[in-house]
């Protein structure tokens, strides 16, 4: 990837390094996800044998510049939605410990120029309520569930 990680001290480089904190897994439910420097930092865990999931919208997944294939193409499990509604989440869950939620859409536009909120939680009941949304939602969006008819 051209583009390196960022450096300093920017709510991007403190997300990438909460991100690369992972050690055995990051489950992502992202409605968006374009930004080249936070899916560079998702495929380096990937490379480092950190477990990689990815939920996202379908509608979204497919717009020019989003970053869903890239990641796809590395080897990285991702799922989407199969309905008309939005798949609207915006969080991640380090290690089944560290939750990052908030109204950030991980793309260039909304770190460069939107006013967006990032909580990074490590309280084990709020983990928990959002791990297990996301588990949710993987086992509903499993490809052998679909239909197409």
């Amino acid at each position: 990837c051209p583009c390196p990680l960022p450096s300093g001290d920017t709510a991007l480089s403190r997300l990438v390094r909460r991100l690369l904190s992972a050690r055995r897994s990051l489950d992502l439910c992202l409605f968006a996800f374009s930004c080249p420097q936070l899916a560079r930092a998702v495929q380096l865990l990937h490379r480092r044998g950190v477990r990689v999931r990815l939920v996202t919208d379908a509608q979204y997944m497919g717009l020019h510049g989003s970053q869903i294939g890239r990641l796809r193409h590395s080897g990285i499990q991702v799922r989407h939605d199969q309905h008309s509604g939005y798949m609207h989440h915006k969080f991640a869950i380090v290690d089944q410990r560290v939750l990052i939620t908030g109204s950030l859409n991980w793309t260039t536009q909304a770190i460069q120029s939107n006013r967006e909120n990032v909580l990074v939680v490590e309280d084990a009941d709020y983990v928990k309520a959002f791990l297990d949304e996301f588990e949710r939602i993987w086992e509903e969006y499993n490809p052998a569930n679909y239909t197409f008819f």
